[in-house]
C-alpha cells in the first residue's frame, strides 16, 4: 500500500484557482490526494498517515528551473571561481592560489570571469594564464559561457594554432602576428570542450553533490541543456534510486542524430527523467559581444554580434528535429537572432510538408522554445504568442546585464527582458537561472522579475520598470510556466488533487514580504514525490 502523508501547519499557496489558499496537504505515494484544512480532509484519512509538521511555514508548488546546465554546475562546484573578481590581477592571483593544491597533471577548470567588470576591461591572454598555471593546461569559461580563456598548453593539446581557420559561428582571437591570444569565442570553443569535460572528474559523484545544493534552494525539478554525458550521469543516479529531483533532459545539437537513431522523442521517459527539446544556438551573448543584433553595438560600428548557426542550417535542424517528434529550444539573445528563430518556427508551422520524408511523421503539438529571449524587436513580442512559442527566460540575466544593456544597446527600440509585455500579450514565460552562469536560487529570479533590481537594490525603481511583474506572475514562471514548457501542466505547477506531490516550503511568505526581501527568503524544506528531500537545520 502506498504511504500516505499529511503535511500540516502551513500556509499553502496552491496557484489553483478553485482553492488558492489551504493549510493541509494529503499525499499518497507520489501524488496529491487532497488540499484544504485538516477537518476538510478528515474523510480521506485512515489513521495510518505519517504526519509532517511544516512548522507554520509557507508552501508553494515545487519550483522548477527551466534552463540550467546540470553537468557544468556540478563540475564547477570544486573548480576555480572567478565570479565577481574586479581585475585581471585579482583573477590571476585567485588562479595561482587555486593551483597550489592541484596535481601537476590536472586541468585548471572553472572560471566565470567577466572582463567587462574589470577595472581595465581588456581581454586576458594565454601568456598571462601561463604565468600562474605552472605548465598545467587551463581552460576557463567567461561568466556567460560563450568565451573560453585558455593557456598555451591547452591550445597545444587541442591542436589549435595560427594555421587554423575560424570555424563557422566562432572565432579564434589572434594578435597582430596572427597567433592565437588564448581567447576562443562561440564554436571555436568546441575543440577544447571535450578535453575540459574529460579532465573534470567523476560526473556522477559531482551530480550527487549538485542535486543536494539544488534541493536546498527549493528546486524540485529542472530542464537541463547539457550533453549526453549529463544524460548518462542522470540515468545512473535514476537507476541507483538516488535521483531526487525531476529532470526534463534536453538534447544537445551534437547528440541529435544519436537521439533520433535511438527513437528518443520529447516527452519520452518517466516522471523523474524524460526527454526534452534539442538545444540549438542562434547567436552568442551580450557579455561576450557576440549576440546577434540588427544594429551594431554602440561604440563598435562593425560589430553586429555573431550568427552562430547560419539560418539555412538552423531551419534544416528545426525541420529534422520536428520530424522525429523532438521539440526545439533555440538560444537567442540578440534581437536579430530572436527574429530569425521566429522565422524558422513560422516556416515550420506554415510548411509542414517541408519536413524531410525520411524523418517520420510530424508529431504535434510540439512546444518550441526560445532560450533567453532577451532582446526583441517590438513586433516580435506578438509573433511569439501567435506562433505558440514558449519564451524561456532567466530574470537574473536582466539584473546582471543592466550595465552592459544600458551602454551597448543604448538608443534603440527594443523590448528587453520583456516579461510583462509577453505576459500581457498572452505569453507563458518559463523562468530559470542558466546556472552556472547565474546562481540557481529561484528566489533570486523571483526578486529580479518583481523589482528589476540587482542584489544591491539598484537601480532605484528598477531598470525599465514597466516590465516588472507581480509576485504571483513570477511564481508562475517557475511553476506553471515551467510545467507548460515541458508539456507537463497536468502533473506539475499547482498544488491540487492528482498532481505530483512536489512543493517548496519557504520560511517567509513571498506575498507578504517587501519586494526587496524576496531574494533572501530562506528555504525551510523541499518535498518531491511526497517525500522530504531537504529539511533546513537552521
Amino acid at each position: 500500500m502506498l504511504q500516505q502523508r499529511l503535511f500540516v501547519n502551513a500556509t499553502v499557496h496552491t496557484l489553483w484557482a478553485d482553492k488558492p489558499v489551504a493549510a493541509t496537504i494529503l499525499t499518497r505515494g507520489e501524488r496529491i490526494v487532497a488540499v484544504g484544512t485538516t477537518d476538510e480532509l478528515r474523510s480521506y484519512l485512515t489513521g495510518a498517515e505519517e504526519v509532517v509538521d511544516l512548522e507554520g511555514n509557507v508552501v508553494v508548488p515545487g519550483l522548477t528551473d527551466s534552463h540550467i546546465h546540470l553537468a557544468n554546475y556540478a563540475r564547477e562546484i570544486s573548480a576555480v571561481n572567478l565570479r565577481g573578481v574586479k581585475s585581471l590581477q585579482e583573477a590571476l592571483q585567485t588562479i595561482r592560489e587555486y593551483c597550489k593544491d592541484l596535481p601537476k597533471d590536472a586541468w585548471v577548470l572553472g572560471g566565470r570571469w567577466d572582463f567587462n567588470a574589470w577595472a581595465v576591461p581588456k581581454l586576458p591572454t594565454r601568456q598571462e594564464l601561463d604565468s600562474v598555471t605552472d605548465g598545467r593546461p587551463a581552460a576557463l569559461a567567461s561568466v556567460d559561457g560563450h568565451t573560453t580563456w585558455v593557456n598555451t598548453q591547452a591550445l597545444r593539446i587541442a591542436g589549435i594554432s595560427a594555421n587554423d581557420h575560424d570555424p563557422v559561428g566562432g572565432e579564434i582571437v589572434r594578435d597582430d602576428a596572427g597567433e592565437p591570444t588564448g581567447i576562443l569565442r562561440e564554436t571555436a570553443r568546441d575543440r577544447i570542450k571535450h578535453l575540459m569535460d574529460a579532465g573534470a572528474g567523476n560526473l556522477k559523484q559531482q551530480m550527487e553533490t549538485a542535486q543536494k545544493r539544488l534541493l536546498a534552494v527549493g528546486l524540485t525539478g529542472a530542464h537541463d541543456f547539457d550533453g549526453e554525458d549529463c544524460l548518462d550521469a542522470l540515468s545512473e543516479l535514476h537507476q541507483d534510486g538516488i535521483l531526487s529531483m525531476r529532470v526534463h533532459k534536453g538534447i544537445s545539437m551534437a547528440g541529435l542524430d544519436a537521439a533520433i537513431g535511438e527513437g528518443r522523442a520529447t516527452g519520452n521517459g518517466d516522471l523523474w527523467l524524460n526527454t526534452g527539446p534539442v538545444k540549438l544556438f542562434s547567436d552568442g551573448a551580450l557579455g561576450s559581444h557576440t549576440c546577434h543584433m540588427s544594429q551594431a553595438f554602440a561604440g563598435d560600428d562593425s560589430n553586429f554580434g555573431m550568427e552562430v548557426l547560419p539560418y539555412d542550417t538552423m531551419l534544416h535542424l528545426v525541420r529534422k528535429a520536428a520530424a522525429a517528434g523532438i521539440a526545439v529550444a533555440t538560444h537567442a539573445i540578440g534581437d536579430q537572432a530572436n527574429h530569425l528563430v521566429l522565422d524558422a518556427y513560422e516556416d515550420l508551422l506554415n510548411n509542414p510538408q517541408s519536413i524531410p520524408s525520411d524523418g517520420g511523421p510530424l508529431r504535434s503539438p510540439l512546444r518550441h522554445r526560445i532560450e533567453h529571449t532577451q532582446h526583441l524587436q517590438p513586433a516580435d513580442v506578438q509573433r511569439i504568442i501567435e506562433l505558440g512559442v514558449v519564451p524561456s527566460m532567466q530574470p537574473t540575466h536582466c539584473t546582471t546585464d543592466i550595465p552592459l544593456a544600458s551602454t551597448m544597446l543604448v538608443g534603440r527600440d527594443l523590448a528587453s527582458y520583456a516579461w510583462n509585455s509577453l505576459i500581457k500579450a498572452g505569453g507563458r514565460p518559463a523562468f530559470g537561472s542558466d546556472a552556472p552562469v547565474e546562481l540557481p536560487n529561484p528566489m533570486h529570479g523571483i526578486h529580479a522579475a518583481v523589482t528589476r533590481q540587482n542584489a544591491m537594490s539598484q537601480p532605484d525603481g528598477g531598470w525599465q520598470p514597466d516590465e516588472r511583474i507581480s509576485v504571483s506572475q513570477a511564481l508562475h514562471g517557475f511553476t506553471t510556466g515551467a510545467a507548460y514548457a515541458s508539456a507537463e501542466e497536468h502533473l506539475k505547477g499547482m498544488i491540487r488533487p492528482g498532481m505530483l506531490a512536489d512543493f517548496t516550503v519557504l520560511a517567509q511568505d513571498p506575498f507578504q514580504v517587501a519586494p526587496v526581501d524576496l531574494r533572501d527568503i530562506p528555504v525551510h524544506s523541499t518535498i518531491v514525490g511526497g517525500q522530504v528531500r531537504f529539511w533546513s537545520t537552521n
